[in-house]
């Protein structure tokens, strides 16, 4: 049955896929649809051609393979190549694409068919929720498919990363998938089949072995049941990390579909086990979700009965995972086993002398499109400047000219740089890669690097054996050496250099980030106006986000109930270690020394004893002119128990911070600046070197990985 709802702004009624009636009823195209009904292999060549309808503005004009330029390969299949691609011509000019390319000659006709299927099908259905087709063009050798590009990557490639989900993450998921169209995004229609109803059966044999119904299998017909089977299939493969039924070849795996019992892993919940063994009959018309309800069925199981599906409809729920992406043309997402080829887009040879009549019709624009071109001056958005900066090099030196250093780390070295094409200089911190990961400091910049006392990253390069994290230059030193510098520095500055601090501390701790690592020297201005809004909290290097058991990456918002006590108990320690952080800083800016070191001769042992017992003055010096608001302060947020001390939503609060104008306006003396600077390294060398870093396998090691990896495609274009 169709269903049919008005448009609320023009009136017209539209379907469900989104398409309008009043517009479908324009034009009208040739299209091949092969029948696949009792299909047998003499049949290949059996073509007819029926009428379809698209949407196309009257003497557009088509687009071809010119109009692109080519970036990155985004992934490689059987039958082609996906680039991601750039616009260079009008009216939608610099816009980033994903161009699906695929050959004719590798196709078989069946294949063909699919092909054109899922150009249809993308034309078709118009919806924010599915990727949508901006055109179609054909060569005699190839296909062409333009759709949008989505940075963030697949399900698939998460999964690969972080082995398995926990069981809250596979329930927003499913829950998504069981809502239909409107809120999963789906990208590949190449094997679905158009009109299928519940009177009606397919009989093609395609999809991923592993992934297919036995009915699939053992091509008895099957219908819309077939893809709850292999929802269940996602489902336990995403909460256990491995598939249900895989044998050592393809024909093994077929016959454990078929006739194998099921494992089922006790360590999952009975409402996840219910589920699975309802998805898993082999007998379709027992399975849950086939019979007249659909997908009302699955959506009424007790697995799903936290989910509330009109905010999940609505998007109201925040996702467990959330792309770290900030650059239009970010391909972090994507395997750099495909994203470190060079982009070519090689001839095509045709398939026959009828290939254009095989694939009639196949050229499309989207409506969009057209009503873009009529327009006299298109809008266009200007490119990104991380796309500017980086333009088409491959290796840091083709942009960038090293210059001094200006910092040195235990696993990387910063250095000053100078963009060739601009003559502007930059930082660039150099990142031993055999020394540690720098994938988890890329990401917190990626997502987090926009807030405006974030060091802002603009630029990634990576030459197998190290990172390039190219950074805006920190023209104004670090935080202490300016106060220790000032002639005058009172109360009421340091109050405005913890707020903006604190401020920006407070926004990563409700992303679930903690940095773990805030000294002084990680906290700098980038200019030299010395106004604390232009401070930037630097180095991410240890710097984490909160994540689930199965290392999944989370929000305090979304994991309030789904993350276990010990991983949130952990979270708020590590936020208390940031806090401790400024309150050391807070401590040193007021009394003019550090709390817990005399100087840099002062032993780890002896630094170490007195944080653990908590010993820090308050009285004498720079303390006796100094509020009590302050000390009251200082003395929370240095408290020895972590979990006890201010969070910094509560140090926000403090009268000390939002009654600065009553704080003290008066100088406060202070150490020589070298043997202030000297204590605090000490004081973090000492605590650096009381915490052992356990050591992890990499995730290429596990199985799941390693099978994972073997499945990925290797063929050429």
């Amino acid at each position: 049955m169709e269903l049919v709802q008005l448009d609320a702004e023009n009136g017209q009624s539209t379907t469900e896929d989104g398409v309008s009636n009043a517009v479908k009823d324009k034009c009208a195209i040739s299209w091949i649809e092969k029948d696949f009904a009792g299909l047998s292999a003499q049949d290949d060549d059996v073509i007819k051609e029926i009428n379809i309808t698209h949407v196309v503005k009257e003497g557009a004009e088509k687009a071809d393979a010119s109009h692109f330029e080519l970036l990155k390969v985004l992934g490689q299949g059987s039958f082609g190549k996906v680039f991601l691609v750039r616009k260079v011509t009008p009216p939608d000019t610099n816009q980033l694409y994903a161009m699906k390319v695929l050959r004719k000659a590798t196709l078989k006709v069946r294949d063909r068919v699919r092909t054109k299927m899922e150009r249809d099908i993308l034309a078709d259905v118009n919806h924010p929720f599915v990727v949508k087709l901006h055109y179609a063009f054909q060569t005699e050798g190839k296909l062409y498919l333009i759709l949008d590009f989505l940075r963030g990557g697949d399900l698939f490639t998460r999964l690969s990363k972080e082995v398995m989900f926990t069981e809250e993450d596979v329930k927003f998921y499913l829950a998504e998938l069981a809502l239909g169209p409107h809120t999963v995004l789906c990208t590949d229609f190449g094997l679905c089949k158009e009109a299928i109803d519940h009177e009606k059966k397919a009989y093609s044999f395609c999809g991923t072995v592993e992934y297919m119904a036995p009915e699939v299998v053992n091509r008895q017909g099957h219908s819309h049941s077939a893809d709850w089977w292999s929802f269940g299939v996602l489902m336990f493969e995403m909460i256990t990390g491995s598939l249900p039924f895989q044998g050592k070849d393809r024909k093994e795996t077929m016959g454990l579909i078929l006739k194998a019992r099921l494992g089922m892993p006790q360590f999952l919940s009975a409402e996840a086990q219910s589920l699975l063994r309802a998805l898993f009959k082999r007998n379709p018309v027992n399975r849950l979700g086939s019979g007249p309800d659909g997908a009302e069925e699955i959506k009424r199981h007790s697995f799903f009965c936290n989910i509330d599906w009109n905010k999940l409809f609505r998007r109201e729920i925040n996702p467990p995972f959330k792309p770290a992406v900030a650059r239009p043309d970010d391909t972090f997402y994507f395997d750099s086993e495909f994203t470190s080829r060079t982009p070519k887009d090689s001839p095509g040879v045709p398939p026959s002398a009828s290939a254009h009549q095989l694939f009639r019709g196949f050229s499309f624009v989207a409506t969009a499109m057209l009503e873009e071109e009529g327009r006299e001056d298109p809008v266009q958005a200007p490119p990104h400047p991380v796309v500017q900066l980086h333009g088409k090099n491959i290796l840091f030196s083709d942009g960038y000219v090293l210059m001094e250093d200006i910092g040195m780390g235990a696993y990387s070295v910063c250095k000053r740089c100078v963009h060739k094409a601009t003559n502007t200089e930059y930082a660039v911190k150099v990142i031993d890669k055999t020394m540690t990961d720098p994938t988890e400091e890329i990401e917190i910049l990626l997502r987090y690097g926009q807030h405006p006392n974030v060091i802002t990253l603009k630029d990634v390069y990576d030459n197998g054996k190290q990172v390039y994290l190219v950074t805006e230059l920190m023209r104004g030193g670090e935080l202490l050496d300016r106060i220790l510098k000032q002639k005058f520095f009172s109360e009421r500055e340091a109050s405005a250099v913890l707020y903006t601090i604190t401020k920006t501390v407070e926004y990563l701790h409700a992303q679930g980030v903690v940095h773990r690592d805030l000294k002084p020297s990680n906290i700098l201005y980038v200019d030299e106006s010395g106004n604390p809004e232009s401070l930037r909290i630097c180095d991410f290097g240890f710097a984490k986000q909160l994540r689930a058991d199965n290392g999944l990456l989370m929000t305090p918002c979304y994991t309030a109930n789904f993350v276990a006590p010990e991983v949130l108990k952990r979270q708020g320690y590590d936020e208390g270690c940031d806090i401790w952080s400024l309150g050391v800083l807070l401590y040193t800016m007021l009394a003019g020394f550090t709390p817990f070191a005399n100087g840099p001769e002062d032993t780890p042992e002896e630094i170490l004893n007195r944080i653990g017992n908590g010993h820090f003055t308050l009285t004498g010096g720079n303390w006796d002119a100094v509020s009590e608001m302050a000390k009251s302060l200082v003395s929370k947020m240095l408290h020895v128990d972590p979990h006890k001390r201010l969070t910094s939503k509560q140090v926000l609060k403090h009268p000390w911070i939002i009654q600065r104008e009553k704080l003290p306006n008066s100088q406060l003396q202070h150490q020589d600046a070298n043997l202030v600077k000297g204590a605090m390294a000490a004081t973090y060398s000492a605590l650096k070197s009381s915490q052992p870093t356990p050591e992890l396998k990499p995730i290429e090691s596990s199985i799941l990985a390693q099978r994972r990896v073997k499945k990925l495609p290797s063929t050429s274009l």
